[in-house]
């Protein structure tokens, strides 16, 4: 019994001495390995971690699996779609209801939407997808909401495709086997998933010409004319066009104005090794953080940074 008591007095004593300010846990939800929020959400974190916060970076189904997760407190933090933040707040697409205590940190780079076929399966337009298989990105993601407002842009419906329901690297897999004809990603490029392909078969992007993005546009305010410059994938000669949309970072309202101010600052005074980590990175800037979230509420302590 003495032995307890001692033992009790000296755990009692060790976390007096461990006092001092409490540590801020901040746990970031990304995405799948193949994409780019997996490596940006990882960035991010180390950067935490270097100013006074402890964080770390989990993989997970990408934007709407991210809400779900910011939403049940699963993760102070999350990277997602503005398009899907905006369908999460106002109850709408695949969120039945309203999420609410969601606001934003800052919007960073713009993820462009990605029709990927390989060269020897000949198709070269989005019109030319009828009757082919289609990798559409994970049941219920974002990128699958993107990929269905696209095709019917163009007239498509799922009546028209055989689509499959894929993750990036399974999209990957399946056009490296053959086993799809054209594979759907919305990520900021260079992709790695269609990197990986690219560097084993030569790859054609579909263009989206701007009749199209018009009428995209139009319905879906979130989208924006992107280029795809010229040799961002191995073997690609020309430029081609598409559309995007912005990856965001969203805190719940587990994240208070103190810690909301941290993160943006180690975000923003250090975009430099930010940038390091993904080529993507290189259009996170002060100037574009509000770009595509004036739907929603910016926390305090990132609006004190952002002004």
């Amino acid at each position: 019994m003495k032995r307890l008591m001692l033992l009790l007095m000296c755990v009692a004593l060790l976390c007096v001495g461990c006092g001092g300010e409490k540590q801020t846990f901040v746990n970031i939800a990304t995405g799948g390995t193949a994409g780019t929020y997996y490596p940006i959400g990882g960035a991010i974190a180390d950067l935490l971690n270097k100013n006074g916060l402890n964080a770390a970076a989990q993989s997970t189904g990408a934007s709407v699996a991210n809400i779900n997760m910011l939403k049940d407190k699963q993760v102070e933090l999350a990277i997602v779609q503005n398009d899907i933040t905006y369908y999460a707040v106002n109850g709408q697409e695949m969120f039945e209801e309203k999420v609410a205590g969601l606001s934003a940190i800052a919007s960073l780079y713009p993820e462009t939407c990605q029709f990927v076929t390989r060269q020897d399966s000949g198709i070269t337009s989005i019109e030319q997808l009828k009757g082919k298989r289609v990798a559409v990105g994970a049941a219920g993601s974002g990128a699958e909401a993107n990929a269905r407002q696209i095709l019917a842009a163009y007239g498509l419906t799922y009546d028209d495709i055989d689509e499959q329901f894929l993750s990036f690297a399974e999209s990957a897999y399946a056009l490296k086997d053959q086993t799809v004809d054209a594979a759907f990603v919305t990520a900021g490029f260079p992709t790695a998933a269609v990197q990986d392909v690219a560097s084993q078969n030569p790859i054609t992007l579909l263009h989206i010409d701007d009749a199209h993005i018009a009428t995209l546009s139009a319905k879906y305010p979130f989208y924006n004319k992107i280029i795809i410059p010229a040799n961002t994938y191995a073997g690609q000669a020309q430029d081609v066009q598409s559309v995007s949309v912005m990856a965001i970072l969203v805190a719940n309202d587990k994240v208070d104005a103190k810690v909301g101010e941290q993160i943006t600052k180690a975000i923003f005074d250090n975009l430099d090794k930010l940038q390091a980590a993904h080529a993507a990175a290189k259009n996170i800037s002060k100037e574009n953080a509000r770009k595509g979230i004036d739907f929603l509420k910016l926390n305090d302590g990132a609006a004190n940074v952002l002004k």
